[in-house]
């Protein structure tokens, strides 16, 4: 009997065909990888929607501050 040089590969054990792999599967750019690239990309175009959301809104609040004229203590006359 022939003794296998390599442990997950021990010889008498068929493991059957393997799926014919185009060339972009086997360097791992597969359909899978590229609909995990594009969740990925919503997710970063949504964190970038609400990180521009708050500075905007943190603009805003800045220059009313700043333009807003100072109030009065109506309470000391």
């Amino acid at each position: 009997m022939t003794d296998s040089k390599n442990i997950n590969n021990p010889v008498g054990q068929g493991g059957g065909q393997r799926k014919k792999q185009s060339r972009a599967e086997r360097q791992n750019n597969g359909p899978h990888r590229n609909l995990d690239r594009q969740s990925a990309a919503d997710r970063k175009a949504e964190l970038v929607r609400k990180m521009r959301e708050k500075t905007r809104t943190a603009e805003e609040s800045a220059q009313s501050a700043a333009t807003a004229p100072p109030a009065e203590d109506t309470a000391q006359n």
